[in-house]
């Protein structure tokens, strides 16, 4: 009969592991500079997830909970309306200290396109659980339909991607200001 897990080890390392990724990025993902650089084995990393597919898998579960858990709190204090939690939204995850997880969002995003069985579901849960928090976050204000927010989730992931790959918040954050005021002249959601 083996040990039983030790879950605060366990959280620990992975933990650890979310910030190297974060860091470094899936491109290429091996488990010996990973080992090496938390202080750690490959045989440890593989008895606390039993494989690399797990660990990426646990891994980009933690890294998508950490950021919801930073933006609810981020939103403490609610918004009037659905446009000024869109620009508290938009500020928050276009600021730079975002920057390393939205490199591995649309790494992993990319990657699950070309490579479907890459991730099994991490890949689809990153895009669904934007879709199902825009919802619930917006759906406070008015009821958004499904459409509505893939709408909303497209337009902030596009701007955030061209963000990223130029440089140009001023422009991306101009855009994202005359998408609010297209929401707010029509006085509902978009496509809706």
């Amino acid at each position: 009969m083996g040990r039983p897990p030790d879950t605060d080890r366990h959280d620990a390392v992975l933990a650890r592991c979310c910030d190297y990724v974060l860091a470094h990025g899936l491109a290429g993902l091996s488990l010996r500079p990973m080992a090496l650089a938390l202080g750690t084995s490959t045989r440890m990393l593989l008895y606390d997830f039993s494989s690399k597919e797990q660990l990426v898998a646990e891994v980009l579960a933690e890294i998508r909970r950490r950021e919801a858990t930073m933006l609810a709190a981020n939103l403490s204090s609610a918004p009037r309306d659905a446009s000024e939690l869109l620009r508290v939204v938009w500020s928050w995850i276009s600021a730079p200290e975002r920057d390393d997880f939205l490199r591995l969002f649309f790494q992993v995003y990319v990657d699950a396109a070309t490579r479907p069985d890459a991730y099994g579901t991490a890949a689809k849960a990153m895009v669904n659980d934007w879709l199902e928090t825009v919802a619930a976050l917006i759906g406070g204000f008015d009821p958004v339909p499904p459409v509505s927010a893939t709408l909303l989730v497209a337009v902030v992931r596009g701007l955030l991607l061209d963000e990223l790959a130029t440089g140009d918040r001023a422009r991306a954050n101009l855009a994202m200001g005359q998408f609010v005021a297209l929401v707010e002249g029509q006085g509902r959601h978009p496509a809706s």
